[in-house]
């Protein structure tokens, strides 16, 4: 069994929110869009309504074309959360180049698949919104965001970590739309009893630590919807610089 809710909110400072996301059916995603006058906006709800309308395809015929090959070393659902986020890229680029209005558009994407028939999620991530696993006492990360700060870490690992100039690590190196086609990973993660999935934009985990965040769910681990109204209450006590959205998901043996 599984018990989810997410929440979405516009932060202090935006105008307004560029966040999307989506809850329902086992089905998790976050997309935080970026560019001009509103276009952030449109490029996320594109790229959300692209990958649940996919996913919900592909659950009701399995013998759907696959637009992209389907790889027999991953699982049906890995298969069908790339075919998905692929699918999203291409929407969110050709509608960028549909319209001056919209020109250099884009939005990042953390999404999540959990299996209805076992204890097993599949998720990917492009950009710095994330995943992460709550297990007791242990918060989890699960991506890694696709910044330029993680990029030097990765070329140099000996370098101090804290000598990294800060605004790096707000420079993504992929984000979907940028280009006609974009590369990422996807894996599946086996489920605990217990186990609590988070996804959620940077505007909630560049305003609090992991520590605080897992303190935060852990109070109100048999009330998600409360847990996250006091994770996007927290980001804006610290400020809320940006668009805060957060999802929890619970599952249950």
């Amino acid at each position: 069994m599984l018990n989810a809710h997410g929440e979405t909110d516009i932060g202090k400072h935006r105008k307004i929110n560029e966040d999307s996301i989506f809850v329902a059916d086992g089905l998790f995603i976050v997309c935080d869009g970026m560019g001009g006058h509103q276009a952030g906006e449109v490029a996320s709800a594109l790229a959300v309504d692209t990958i649940a309308r996919f996913v919900q395809r592909s659950e009701e015929d399995r013998e759907l074309t696959w637009p992209f090959g389907f790889n027999p070393r991953q699982s049906f659902d890995a298969n069908r959360l790339r075919t998905a986020v692929k699918l999203a890229n291409r929407a969110v680029f050709k509608h960028a180049s549909s319209s001056e209005a919209y020109t250099g558009m884009g939005t990042t994407v953390a999404a999540a698949l959990v299996s209805s028939g076992e204890p097993r999620m599949t998720y990917t991530h492009v950009g710095d919104s994330r995943v992460y696993l709550v297990r007791p006492g242990a918060i989890l990360p699960l991506t890694r965001d696709d910044s330029w700060a993680n990029l030097a870490r990765s070329a140099r690992p000996d370098e101090d970590p804290a000598a990294t100039d800060p605004t790096m690590k707000n420079i993504l190196t992929k984000a979907l739309g940028a280009r006609s086609d974009v590369e990422f990973e996807v894996a599946d993660q086996t489920l605990e009893a217990g186990d609590v999935v988070l996804l959620c934009s940077d505007g909630l985990t560049n305003m609090l630590p992991d520590d605080r965040i897992l303190a935060l769910v852990t109070a109100q681990l048999t009330d998600l919807p409360e847990a996250c109204r006091a994770l996007v209450a927290a980001a804006n006590a610290a400020g809320g610089r940006d668009n805060i959205s957060v999802i929890l998901a619970r599952h249950r043996a």
